[in-house]
């Protein structure tokens, strides 16, 4: 298929599109193309996750606004299936691939699903179809890994019998959709008309801008920029720990510091999870890696990554100041996603807080009214609890009734890692409280 034949068919919507991958940016893709009325073939390993999709069932839970009724709707119509057989894009004009992109424990990608989504793909791909990337890569992959597994050793050439872009995602768990519609798009191509080919593809469902460059740019700009907000969180959270060594209260010092032209210090907190922020900065210094060493990141990495464990450190404080001992000591962690009023549970903070627990020898019971492992009472699960600490921002623990709350547990002890309450309240109420970046009256750092 040439490129006017292809891009025609876009045009027209008569393009048919297989999305490989059906997670938290696949699924929301698959079903807006489906939505203005493309033919949608979704394509995932995970039999049990199709079945859901062709039951017009959304297997995302947490609140993510119209994306339930969306998935019902398209199904419904016969614009969106889903399976797990590769043989589905020989008919397929656009192939979009949007699997999870991991690195490993010294900080290195590790590209076995996208390796395999393309292995899979090659023997079945159309000539002249548009493959576009869509998951987070490090700097170069394109040119080092996606291309050449697709030209097949020198059966094709990208350019001439296929076209190839990256476009890497823009969306947040709570905001798919909205994301997915209004958030600006770097559109990446192997080759000039390959950019040209996807923009007006996305245009179906982008209200946004589409900015056409190269692939390794679209690479940078997507690592780049969750880089640049991990090391920004950094600053918030060291700023935080500085302020409790020397008994001050971050949250009145970053208000007056965001007074000043041009700062905007974020939230310091308990820890950064998600897919992309925690490893998105080390692809980013792996791209160049064999030229330039990086420094900041990995200091940013390091901060951030601490959060968890200056958790558990609080936890300690607060019990001590209850007379209690942490080894023993049964403690309530409320939240174990990595985001509020979301299921996500990709890099939790919270498994952190946990496995540091245990090893200090405390017993753990966590509540989550997203994720389906610890949904149940709170009350029963608080219930005899020596200490509670919130981990993450729920709508539901922002209500909580701290009066109640303090009649069923066994200690009135809080250490909020979000913010969620006030100390005055907290206190007010009769408990024992820490928080990131409150220090206590009188504290020094040093002492």
């Amino acid at each position: 298929m040439d490129f006017e034949t292809l891009l025609k068919r876009m045009e027209e919507r008569a393009a048919r599109l297989v999305v490989i991958g059906l997670g938290y940016v696949g699924l929301p893709v698959a079903a807006s193309f489906a939505r203005v009325g493309f033919d949608v073939t979704g394509l995932d390993v995970n039999a049990e996750k199709t079945a859901i999709i062709n039951r017009g069932d959304c297997p995302i839970e947490g609140k993510e606004p119209g994306l339930a009724e969306l998935v019902a709707e398209v199904v419904a119509a016969g614009r969106l299936r889903a399976t797990g057989d590769y043989a589905v894009c020989r008919e397929a004009d656009v192939v979009l691939i949007a699997v999870e992109t991991p690195i490993d424990s010294i900080h290195q990608p590790r590209y076995s699903a996208l390796r395999a989504a393309l292995r899979s793909l090659e023997p079945h791909l159309k000539p002249g179809a548009l493959v576009i990337i869509e998951s987070t890569i490090a700097p170069g992959t394109m040119e080092r890994l996606v291309r050449p597994i697709l030209e097949a050793g020198g059966k094709r050439t990208s350019g001439r019998d296929f076209y190839l872009v990256h476009c890497p995602e823009r969306v947040m768990p709570g905001m798919l959709l909205r994301n997915l519609a209004q958030m600006s798009r770097v559109v990446g191509g192997d080759t000039p008309e390959a950019a040209r080919l996807a923009q007006a593809f996305y245009r179906h469902i982008v209200e946004a801008d589409l900015d056409l460059a190269d692939c390794v740019t679209a690479e940078l700009v997507k690592t780049g920029e969750n880089a640049y907000r991990d090391v920004q969180i950094a600053f918030a959270n060291e700023l935080a720990l500085i302020c409790e060594g020397v008994g001050a209260d971050v949250w009145r010092v970053r208000e007056l510091v965001n007074k000043s032209p041009g700062r905007n210090v974020l939230y310091p907190g308990a820890g950064v999870g998600g897919h992309c922020i925690p490893k998105d900065p080390w692809l980013l210094a792996y791209g160049a890696s064999e030229m330039v060493q990086a420094r900041l990141i990995p200091a940013a990495r390091a901060v951030n990554d601490f959060m968890p464990l200056h958790m558990a450190d609080l936890t300690v404080e607060a019990l001590e100041e209850a007379s209690l001992e942490i080894e023993g000591a049964r403690v309530a962690v409320l939240g174990y996603a990595y985001l509020e009023n979301s299921d996500d549970t990709r890099n939790s903070p919270s498994e952190i807080l946990v496995n540091r627990l245990a090893e200090l020898g405390a017993t753990t019971c966590v509540h989550d009214p997203w994720v389906r492992e610890y949904q149940g009472d709170l009350a029963e699960v608080v219930s005899g609890c020596d200490a509670l600490v919130v981990m993450v921002a729920h709508d539901e623990y922002r209500d909580l009734d701290l009066e109640y709350l303090r009649g069923l547990v066994a200690h009135p002890v809080l250490v909020d890692g979000r913010n969620v309450f006030r100390p005055e309240r907290v206190s007010a109420a009769g408990w024992i409280y820490r928080g990131v970046g409150r220090g206590r009256p009188g504290s020094r750092a040093g002492e």
